[in-house]
């Protein structure tokens, strides 16, 4: 995804000359063709996150487009103030890149994994949250976003992760896609785990549950309508994140379904569970251990859908 990202920045900013790339003093070598290319529109802010989105602020006032990158944590975290008081006040211009998403640092702790950033980010006004799925949706989201007028979070994983759509997608701000169809059950996912969510689906179906795929690419505005749709198609909804439950993804799409659908819905919230992750090991390993790999989507929607059977819906 960070390569796609990059891709498509270097192709806005050959096109408009407005568009500048900030950094926090990483990315030196992911940026080398942006930097040759453009070296008045690229600026290293230094290890000093906080300014950056200040001096990103002071050049959307003046009708600049900069895009501001660093790894998650330290772009939504440690400068939030300046987001909030800098960029989302004045609603600025502002595009705001967190590349590692949830636990794609998995090696290097807690420090650097991204599972609260959801939760602080769609508390601002003014703000929009993009967390694409695959390298594809990563490049299309990222031409969007230029397009947007205000500040845009863009939630990305740092690398490698498999493609799900062909160069065909045609990328839809604020619109849900149906990833695979069901009729016995939803699962809704956004960024990477996607891909696993899509496994699991293909595993729930040779045991003949026909699960639906959402793929909730931009949180904040959220689709209501997909979500109310499947709750209404299938009646069971799971929902599957890199992040703290609290205050995440699966709240916002419970929220959306309290409060626009009446009826009776089986829900389940997968995500990390109020807690740091202290354990060690690859990224796949971590999703095991938090609850959220493929596996646990199968045993969950199994579950679920035992309930519904039993009681006769």
């Amino acid at each position: 995804m960070r390569n796609a990202y990059l891709d498509a920045l270097y192709e806005l900013a050959k096109n408009n000359k407005n568009v500048i790339a900030l950094v926090a003093d990483i990315g030196a070598i992911v940026y080398d063709k942006y930097r040759e290319d453009f070296p008045d529109r690229f600026i290293n802010c230094g290890v000093a996150e906080s300014n950056m989105i200040t001096v990103a602020a002071g050049l959307a006032s003046c009708g600049k487009v900069p895009f501001t990158y660093t790894i998650t944590p330290f772009i939504t975290m440690r400068t939030y103030e300046q987001i909030r008081d800098d960029v989302c006040l004045h609603n600025a211009n502002v595009k705001i890149v967190g590349v590692g998403a949830g636990l794609r640092y998995s090696t290097l702790g807690p420090t650097h994994h991204a599972i609260e950033d959801i939760a602080i980010m769609k508390t601002l006004p003014n703000m929009k949250i993009i967390s694409p799925c695959d390298p594809i949706e990563s490049k299309m989201a990222t031409f969007a976003m230029a397009e947007i007028k205000g500040p845009v979070y863009f939630r990305i994983g740092t690398g490698g992760e498999p493609r799900i759509y062909d160069s065909s997608y045609k990328y839809q701000f604020g619109k849900g896609v149906v990833m695979r169809g069901g009729s016995d059950a939803t699962i809704i996912a956004t960024g990477g785990i996607v891909y696993d969510a899509i496994k699991a689906s293909e595993e729930l179906e040779k045991e003949n549950i026909s699960t639906r795929v959402i793929n909730i690419h931009t949180i904040k505005p959220i689709d209501k309508e997909i979500i109310i749709k499947s709750a209404r198609d299938t009646g069971i909804i799971v929902t599957v994140e890199e992040h703290n439950i609290e205050g995440g993804f699966g709240e916002s799409v419970a929220s959306v379904i309290l409060e626009n659908y009446n009826h009776q819905v089986k829900f389940k919230r997968l995500g990390i569970k109020d807690c740091f992750c202290s354990y060690y090991g690859s990224h796949q390993e971590l999703k095991s251990h938090f609850g959220i790999g493929k596996k646990d989507m199968v045993r969950e929607v199994k579950n679920l859908y035992k309930q519904k059977i039993h009681i006769g819906e």
